[in-house]
C-alpha cells in the first residue's frame, strides 16, 4: 500500500489558520499599542496574507470559508443585541436622520461612481456601502469617550441601528438583483416573487417556530454550561445555513435573525460571554479577509479614487449628519457626536460588498478603494472623537446676540 501523501501547506486548514491568526494578532495588537482599532491590524494583516503582494498567500476558499464564519457571528451578534426599543426612543430624529443621510451619500456615490464606469446598480451597492458606518465601533468610541450612556450616545446608536436595518433589507433584495438583463420581464417577476416568497417563509419560520420554540430551549439549556456553551454556536451557525440553502438568503441575513431570536430567551448577556471566545478570532479571520481584497499597487494608481472615497466617509457624511441634525434642532454636542460617530465604515460595508461579490454583482476592482479608505478612517476615528470638545468649543463661542 502505498504511503498517504499530506497535501500541500498552502492547501491546509490547520496551516492557513495558524498563519492568518498569527497575522491577525500581531498586527492587531500593533495596531492596538498605537491607540487604534485591531480591525485596522486585522485589515493590514490580510494585505500582507493577501495575493497582491510577496511572500504567504492564504488559500482563497477556505480564506472565504472563514470570513462566512466571521460574517455569521457577527451578524448574530448584531441581532442579539438589536433593540427597538432603544430606536422608539430616538426615533423622531434617528429614523429621518438615518434614511436621509444614507440616501444623499449613496447618491453622491452612485453618481460620482456611474461618471467613472460603473453601472447605475453597481454604483447604488457601493454608494450603500459608503453610506453606513460600524456599530460596533462607534459603541466602542462612545464608551472610550464617555458618551455611550449619554442622550447623544443613544442618539448616535439609534442612528446606527437605523443603518443596520436599511442594509439588511438591502441584503435582502440583492439576491433578486442576480438576474441577467436577458431574461425576459415576465422571468425576472417570477424570480422576485419567488425570491419574496422565501423571505416570507423564512420569516414565518422564524416568527412561528423560532421565537416559540428556541429560547425555550436555550433557557432550558442554560443550567448546563457545557451544553450552553454548544447550543449557542448551533443555533448561530444552523440558521443561518438553513436561511442560505433553503430559502436562498444570504447567511448575513440568516445570523441576523438567530441573534433576534436568542435575544428573547433574554439570555443575552450570557450569550454574549459565551459567543465572545469564538467570534473574536472568526471576526479577525473575516477582516483578514477583506484585507486580502486590497491591492496596494491599484491604490497607488488610482489616487483620486482613494481621496474622493476617503473624502465621502470622513467630511460628507459627518456635514451631511451635522446639518440634519441642526435641522431638528439638536444640540451641538448631539450633532457633532453623531457627526463624527459617522466618519468611518465598519463590518455592515464590508459584509455588504462581500454579498455583492458572491453574486458577481461588483466587478472584482470595486473593493480596493473602498477597503483602503476604510482602513484609514477606522484609524482616523479615534483621533477625531477627541476633537469634539475643540471644534464644540470653537463653534459655540459667539454666542447668538439676545432678541431686541
Amino acid at each position: 500500500m502505498p504511503p498517504v501523501v499530506p497535501p500541500p501547506h498552502t492547501e491546509s486548514l490547520l496551516i492557513n489558520l495558524v498563519i492568518c491568526l498569527g497575522a491577525a494578532l500581531l498586527f492587531g495588537a500593533l495596531a492596538m499599542r498605537m491607540k487604534m482599532s485591531p480591525i485596522v491590524g486585522y485589515m493590514v494583516a490580510g494585505v500582507i496574507c493577501g495575493p497582491f503582494t510577496p511572500g504567504y498567500v492564504a488559500n482563497p476558499d477556505m480564506a472565504e470559508q472563514m470570513a462566512d464564519i466571521g460574517v455569521i457571528l457577527l451578524m448574530f451578534g448584531v441581532g442579539l443585541n438589536f433593540s427597538l426599543h432603544e430606536l422608539y426612543a430616538v426615533r423622531r430624529v434617528a429614523l429621518p436622520g438615518a434614511i436621509v443621510q444614507s440616501l444623499v451619500t449613496t447618491g453622491i456615490v452612485t453618481g460620482v461612481s456611474h461618471i467613472f464606469g460603473l453601472t447605475w446598480l453597481q454604483g447604488f451597492i457601493v454608494g450603500l456601502a459608503f453610506s453606513v458606518a460600524s456599530t460596533a465601533l462607534l459603541a466602542r468610541m462612545l464608551t472610550d469617550h464617555q458618551h455611550l450612556t449619554t442622550a447623544a450616545g443613544k442618539l448616535a446608536m439609534g442612528w446606527l441601528v437605523v443603518e443596520d436595518i436599511f442594509t439588511v433589507i438591502v441584503l435582502v433584495i440583492l439576491p433578486m438583483l442576480t438576474t441577467t438583463e436577458e431574461q425576459s420581464g415576465l422571468k425576472v417577476t417570477e424570480e422576485i416573487g419567488k425570491a419574496l416568497l422565501e423571505v416570507v417563509g423564512l420569516g414565518l419560520l422564524v416568527g412561528v417556530v423560532g421565537v416559540r420554540f428556541l429560547p425555550k430551549l436555550l433557557n432550558r439549556l442554560a443550567s448546563s454550561q457545557e451544553m450552553f456553551n454548544l447550543a449557542v454556536p448551533v443555533l448561530a451557525l444552523g440558521i443561518a445555513w438553513i436561511a442560505a440553502s433553503i430559502f436562498n438568503v444570504s447567511l448575513a441575513l440568516g445570523s441576523f435573525l438567530a441573534g433576534v431570536i436568542a435575544g428573547q430567551a433574554k439570555l443575552s448577556d450570557k450569550i454574549e460571554v459565551t459567543l465572545s471566545p469564538l467570534r473574536d478570532p472568526f471576526a479577525a479571520l473575516f477582516f483578514l479577509s477583506i484585507g486580502t481584497l486590497l491591492d496596494p499597487s491599484y491604490v497607488a494608481a488610482h489616487p483620486f479614487g482613494l481621496l474622493f472615497a476617503l473624502g465621502v466617509i470622513v467630511l460628507v457624511k459627518p456635514l451631511v449628519a451635522l446639518v440634519i441634525m441642526r435641522l431638528f434642532r439638536q444640540p451641538f454636542h448631539s450633532a457633532l457626536v453623531v457627526a463624527f460617530g459617522l466618519g468611518q465604515v465598519g463590518e455592515f460595508s464590508f459584509i455588504l460588498i462581500h454579498q455583492a461579490n458572491l453574486l458577481k454583482l461588483l466587478p472584482e476592482d470595486s473593493g480596493h478603494q473602498l477597503v483602503a479608505a476604510a482602513t484609514i478612517s477606522i484609524a482616523l476615528n479615534p483621533f477625531l472623537f477627541k476633537l469634539i470638545p475643540m471644534v464644540e468649543r470653537k463653534l459655540t463661542r459667539h454666542p447668538k446676540p439676545a432678541a431686541a
